[in-house]
């Protein structure tokens, strides 16, 4: 019962069927459950949402679906105000949402740059800049925030995706400075290859699939369940001495 007592906030949670692929954030919501966790969903993709927070609440497991799109700031106040009405506090904050596209600097539109810097930096801010009075309040909690090795190489393409990935890095640093007097921890996770439903696309395409795995020492693709691991530590007290740190799990991709 590593986060028994304690409520987390989850954003791009929706993705949490058991039996079906899971993202990174409905991997973690099992796992917290598990680890005595109030829950909180919070996600655009309502229909598949409520059937994770169904099957959580199935299991004996306190869930809450709450609608939240990440780039709209009162959105945020509404589902941080609605998990303390029902829960009483917040404790963590898993800044997960996310969504890549494939260009380079020049096949990329100001459509797509803006997209991406709203989702994942403007996302991952207004989540934190609002969840920071909350966790003052209880004495702390933890924030820790989904960039990805994207956000420390770079790539032949998904240049504005490297750039707001890069943003959610140096932006959790910046937080873990500014709020460690509060015992407010803030540590980013850069995730390699994973199977996810975001990956689809090059599961799915042998010639990229073969391409992308080659570049991973280990030869394989993680597990969604294998980078909710590593936000569970993260989140839990076992990591009370580390704040603005980097948490990479790709495989050794990284290493090279």
């Amino acid at each position: 019962m590593r986060l028994k007592g304690k409520v987390a906030l989850i954003t791009g949670a929706a993705a949490g069927i058991k039996g079906e692929v899971m993202g990174f954030g409905g991997a973690s919501a099992w796992m917290f459950a598990r680890e005595g966790a109030k829950v909180v969903l919070c996600d655009i993709k309502e229909d598949l949402a409520r059937r994770s927070e169904t099957q959580l609440r199935e299991h004996g497991y306190d869930a809450l679906f709450i609608p939240l799109d990440v780039r709209d700031e009162e959105q945020w106040k509404r589902a941080i105000a609605q998990t303390v009405k029902t829960y009483g506090k917040l404790n963590v904050l898993v800044n997960n949402a996310g969504q890549g596209y494939m260009n380079t600097v020049e096949q990329a539109t100001l459509d797509i740059w803006n997209h991406e810097m709203d989702v994942h930096a403007k996302g991952t801010f207004l989540g934190t800049k609002h969840a920071i009075p909350e966790m003052r309040k209880v004495g702390g909690g933890s924030i820790v925030n989904i960039s990805s090795i994207y956000g420390l190489v770079g790539s032949q393409t998904s240049a504005a995706y490297h750039a707001a990935k890069g943003a959610i890095r140096i932006f959790t640093k910046a937080t873990a400075i500014q709020y460690a007097k509060d015992n407010i921890r803030a540590n980013s996770i850069h995730p390699g290859f994973c199977i996810t439903p975001m990956t689809h696309r090059l599961q799915e395409d042998p010639d990229k699939l073969a391409l992308y795995t080659a570049k991973v020492p280990m030869a394989r693709w993680g597990k969604p369940e294998e980078v909710a691991d590593g936000i569970l530590f993260l989140a839990s007290d076992e990591s009370s001495y580390i704040t603005g740190s980097e948490l990479v799990i790709d495989g050794g991709m990284t290493a090279q």
